[in-house]
């Protein structure tokens, strides 16, 4: 079932939560220990993230150290056809610009398409670790906005091959990332949202926000988009901060802000049991007055850690 139908059904409010794979080389029971507790809640949907691959110097036997490229985690395909047949669930794999050409895209949404998944998300994707800018791939995408042209032109048959005839449409509901706090590399949020804007246009069926943690930047978004023009279903994203080391990751790893309300209770703590405590504290009220405020889902990232996102759907929903 596609992701715009679950949000535009007659159903009472849901969580939705987004996963990372496992590592190369490790167990998928791993992963699927950290969805088991969450299947309990009944969500529509999980999200998998995508990772690019990434570049390493490493010292060959010569003493001499060589560029190699290293993948670290494996492909969006692969994982979601796992995660589908352990559970009854909607996958929605990411696919992101960076590391892949457009024509490497297309046989993805192809591999996908069989597979019968239908829900994608897409985004640009993040700067090789290392590297402070975002590169294309040659013969890729820049932008996250012509990734999305690229899923609905194949929505209506149209393949990057234009000599193709007859060619089968695909069916995909495409989710695309919102920033209430404007995207690190925007330069206000205006333009954040002419950019957004654009993926809309360009075929995107809804968003999904980077996490905040003060509700007022959702609420601000929310009315900036709508009158932008941007219509579509707005899926407010929370995670709840766990350890000491959120604070300082978290904003930079995300360009976010924590409110100061959020630190003072945080600074009173003596350990790291009393920060998870006050997380769930935080970010259940969050997620209330969000419900409260007419939010159809509300999407959790959980980073693998599962129970305090499952202590905050109890207190919720």
């Amino acid at each position: 079932m596609k992701v715009i139908d679950i949000l535009n059904g007659d159903h009472k409010p849901f969580a939705s939560f987004e996963l990372v794979p496992p590592l190369k080389g490790s167990d998928i029971n791993k992963l699927y220990s950290a969805i088991e507790p969450l299947m309990e809640f009944n969500p529509p949907f999980i999200n998998m993230t995508a990772h690019r691959d990434e570049v390493e110097y490493r010292q060959a036997a010569d003493g001499n150290f060589k560029r190699i490229t290293v993948t670290k985690r494996p492909g969006s395909v692969a994982v979601a056809a796992a995660i589908m047949k352990r559970f009854k669930v909607e996958v929605v794999p990411h696919l992101i610009c960076g590391g892949a050409t457009k024509w490497e895209i297309e046989n993805t949404l192809l591999d996908l398409h069989f597979l019968d998944i239908q829900n994608v998300v897409a985004l640009r994707g993040d700067a090789i670790p290392g590297e402070k800018y975002f590169t294309p791939t040659p013969d890729g995408h820049a932008h996250s906005n012509t990734l999305v042209s690229q899923i609905s032109n194949m929505n209506k048959g149209v393949y990057l091959d234009s000599t193709l005839k007859d060619a089968v449409a695909t069916n995909f509901c495409v989710g695309v990332a919102g920033y209430p706090e404007k995207h690190c590399e925007a330069p206000n949020i205006d333009i954040d949202i002419e950019n957004l804007k654009n993926k809309v246009e360009a075929g995107a069926d809804y968003i999904i926000t980077q996490m905040f943690f003060d509700n007022k930047r959702y609420f601000s978004f929310v009315e900036k988009c709508r009158a932008a023009g941007i219509t579509v279903p707005i899926i407010p994203g929370l995670k709840p901060i766990s350890t000491k080391k959120h604070i300082e990751l978290l904003p930079q790893a995300f360009s976010i802000d924590i409110p100061q309300d959020l630190m003072r209770e945080i600074v009173k703590c003596k350990d790291n049991s009393q920060i998870y405590s006050v997380g769930v504290e935080w970010c259940t009220a969050q997620a209330k007055e969000l419900l409260e405020s007419g939010a159809k889902a509300i999407h959790f990232y959980t980073m693998g850690k599962a129970e305090n996102v499952k202590e905050i759907i109890r207190r919720v929903f």
